[in-house]
């Protein structure tokens, strides 16, 4: 028997068709009045509804998030809400949008109402990503956590294949890593599961057909229970290795979590081999680091981080970063075994089936 702990996550969901329409409601329910509305460009539409539906609660817009978080962008951010007496953020988006309003958050004490459009899962988490520096470093506080999550699957039918794709093997990540945790215990052990094989079973329904409501609103769980994962027990190598790759070399987030995680999980197998037995029943494959690689190729996401933008000559510099500080994994880290992993993520090598 495995004694564990389990500290279950205290944020609101609120999960639908058309749930955006209760963000006004969500910000009376907290007892606030002064929201900073936090959305790309991209989302001006989107942005533009909520604002109206805001009225006199909306007092600023701000539509500079980028990937990773950097602090300088937090800054400006924050200065901006300052001016204009924020008390509330309400960040549409995928995970850029989630960290800014973290990272707001945690320096102000803002409420938030997070509506993810990706499948991220970090807005069920205590856990924030910063870059400085060309640094990437994490930390993790009860007050960065989102009071409010509102899944609205209305505004995932028009997220492109790309991102839909590479979002959902991120969320699938947390998942992966959730299971081989030294936290691990048999709550967070069901979620991830789950949500291991609600993405296996969604994703080519929705690459088939982009509009399917069914498939987009059982991917968009899958992603909330890996997200709880997430925010629930530690996470090992491969995070720490994707948060090095785009924090140090700018590689892009999901993208990045999309190459790797196969190669991490082939990496770590030996180490754990039931777990891995496990998730390959989930995925419905005969091996759980290959069944990772064949679902992304057949949905015809990225396979090599030298077609993310990294250079052959950068894996030393990421390696040595990468080993710079000791964290939990269930095989020992030593520069050559990561030097491998690496070069077979840079070159998109299909892992070999044990």
């Amino acid at each position: 028997m495995k004694p564990f702990s389990y500290d279950a996550s205290p944020a609101r969901i609120v999960f639908g068709q058309g749930m955006i329409d209760t963000i006004a409601e969500e910000v009376r329910r907290l007892g606030r009045s002064r929201v900073m509305v936090l959305a790309s460009r991209r989302l001006d539409a989107v942005a533009a509804a909520v604002t109206e539906s805001l009225g006199d609660m909306a007092v600023v817009r701000f539509d500079g998030a980028v990937m990773h978080t950097p602090i300088e962008v937090t800054t400006a951010a924050l200065r901006l809400a300052e001016n204009h007496h924020v008390d509330t953020v309400v960040a549409i988006g995928g995970g850029s949008a989630t960290g800014l309003s973290k990272a707001l958050a945690l320096r102000a004490g803002f409420d938030q109402i997070v509506v993810p459009t990706t499948y991220a899962g970090s807005e069920v988490t205590p856990v924030l990503g910063e870059t400085e520096n060309g640094r990437k470093t994490t930390r993790s506080s009860p007050h960065i956590r989102p009071e409010t999550v509102i899944y609205d699957v209305d505004l995932t039918l028009d997220l492109p294949l790309d991102t839909t794709v590479t979002s959902a093997v991120n969320a699938m990540a947390h998942a992966v890593e959730a299971l081989y945790s030294i936290e691990s215990n048999p709550i967070t052990d069901s979620m991830a599961i789950e949500a291991i094989s609600g993405i296996a079973r969604a994703l080519p329904s929705i690459v088939d057909d982009p509009k399917n409501l069914e498939g987009r609103a059982e991917l968009l769980q899958a992603a909330w229970l890996a997200g709880t994962c997430l925010g629930t027990v530690g996470m090992g190598l491969h995070h720490k290795l994707c948060h090095t790759l785009g924090g140090s070399f700018g590689l892009p987030h999901a993208p990045t979590h999309t190459v790797v995680l196969p190669h991490a999980m082939a990496f770590n197998a030996p180490a754990v081999p039931d777990v891995m037995s496990r998730i390959a029943t989930a995925l419905g494959a005969s091996d759980a680091a290959t069944g990772v690689f064949d679902l992304v190729t057949a949905c015809g996401g990225p396979t090599t981080l030298q077609e993310l933008g990294m250079s052959h000559d950068q894996i030393e510099n990421a390696v040595e970063l990468a080993t710079s500080a000791a964290y939990p994994n269930p095989r020992e880290i030593t520069p050559p075994g990561l030097s491998e992993l690496l070069e077979n993520a840079w070159s998109g090598r299909r892992p070999a089936i044990r």
